[in-house]
């Protein structure tokens, strides 16, 4: 009986494992191709506040920042570390949000 409720558990498990793929799968967001208008806002720390736009075929955001000198920043084992933005150095201890309002 014990052998029972183990094997009907193990494939229970698996059948859920299986299920939440095929899920994640077929809902997953792909990466648009053609055109594009973005709009990227940039707030400075006195409030200014400058959106630039742009219509572009790049498939993801920081190709847009970095084609267009909007960051800097160094490759890393997690992405792009931006060391400015809008040509505003970043230092240590300093305080920025980057916010995704559409699109992901």
């Amino acid at each position: 009986m014990k052998k029972k409720i183990i094997a009907a558990a193990s494939v229970l498990i698996i059948f859920v494992c299986v299920l939440c793929a095929v899920l994640f799968m077929g809902n997953k967001k792909e990466t648009k191709e053609g055109t594009k208008k973005v709009s990227i806002e940039v707030v400075h720390g006195d409030g200014k506040a400058e959106t630039f736009e742009y219509n572009t075929e790049a498939e993801f955001l920081g190709e847009i920042l970095k084609e267009n000198e909007l960051v800097e920043g160094e490759e890393g084992e997690y992405g792009l570390f931006i060391t400015s933005a809008d040509k505003t150095s970043v230092q240590d201890g300093d305080k920025f949000e980057i916010t995704l309002k559409e699109g992901y």
